[in-house]
């Protein structure tokens, strides 16, 4: 027979703010360029899909950002658990998700609207709202919301 287990305390691991995130802790969010010019600088390089979710507060800050997933060079499995887990773990009011496209072109593919959807239709149940997903290739980046995906 398994045991069963009583959870006192969920305990999030934190690393110290790494140098490249610094520039992040003065942006509030007022604009999908505020987000493509961040999120360009953080994985617009990156040789693979790496997803990333940004915490913010009440005020649009960011709180926390969130390595979700890292894929190959031309796929990423999203599950909504493990975008929202980070969300959760710091009391984020919203969330934004990004990932960079390694061939650098932004345009989203069928299956980055049909997550945008899905991880859309999961915050509203947790009550933390998706703001928007950006998609960033080396030199550009787009906003599903602006586009209309979401």
């Amino acid at each position: 027979m398994e045991k069963i287990v009583e959870i006192i305390r969920i305990k999030q691991e934190v690393l110290e703010v790494q140098e490249k995130y610094e520039f992040l802790k003065d942006i509030q969010i007022k604009s999908p360029s505020t987000l493509i010019d961040a999120i360009r600088q953080l994985i617009g390089d990156e040789d693979r899909e790496i997803l990333l979710v940004l915490c913010l507060n009440i005020k649009n800050k960011i709180i926390a950002v969130h390595r979700c997933h890292v894929g190959s060079i031309n796929a990423s499995i999203v599950h909504p658990r493990e975008v929202f887990k980070s969300a959760i773990l710091n009391n984020a009011a919203t969330i934004v998700m990004a990932h960079n496209h390694p061939s650098f072109d932004p345009t989203p593919s069928n299956e980055d609207i049909q997550v945008t959807k899905r991880i859309v239709e999961a915050g509203m149940i947790l009550g933390i709202e998706l703001l928007d997903h950006i998609i960033v290739g080396n030199e550009e980046g787009i906003s599903l919301k602006q586009k209309g995906y979401m």
